[in-house]
């Protein structure tokens, strides 16, 4: 089980990491591109998504990584699956249900993480 919550931790660290930075780096005119919600959503919670991202990647690595309120991955997991659902329910009412395969791919490795963390702490 440890292994398994490593791998899938890991995976789901990387992409957030990534595509949080992005939020809160990149300027409105770089993302709109990749992300074509950008204007539907003020800026400042797009940068507030990103810093709930980068801080979910940190939190499902960092607390078992150290021993140090480990508790906390189950919780960065839970607010990982939750990013999803929102995302999920942004890209239905815009009518872009072709879109959610990502979404729903990293709803699942959030629930994965969710039930391994809850069973490895």
């Amino acid at each position: 089980m440890t292994v398994a919550y490593w791998v899938v931790a890991s995976l789901l660290a990387l992409f957030y990491l990534y595509a949080g930075g992005l939020k809160v780096l990149r300027s409105p005119d770089q993302l709109r591109p990749m992300m074509g919600w950008i204007d539907t959503v003020p800026l400042r919670l797009v940068r507030a998504i990103g810093v709930l991202e980068v801080l979910g990647a940190l939190g499902l690595i960092l607390p078992p990584l150290t021993g140090i309120a480990a508790g906390l991955a189950l919780a960065a997991a839970t607010g990982l699956a939750l990013i999803q659902v929102g995302a999920i329910s942004l890209h239905l009412r815009r009518g872009e249900a072709r879109l959610i395969g990502l979404n729903v791919a990293l709803l699942a490795l959030a629930g994965a993480a969710i039930w391994l963390s809850a069973i490895w702490l």
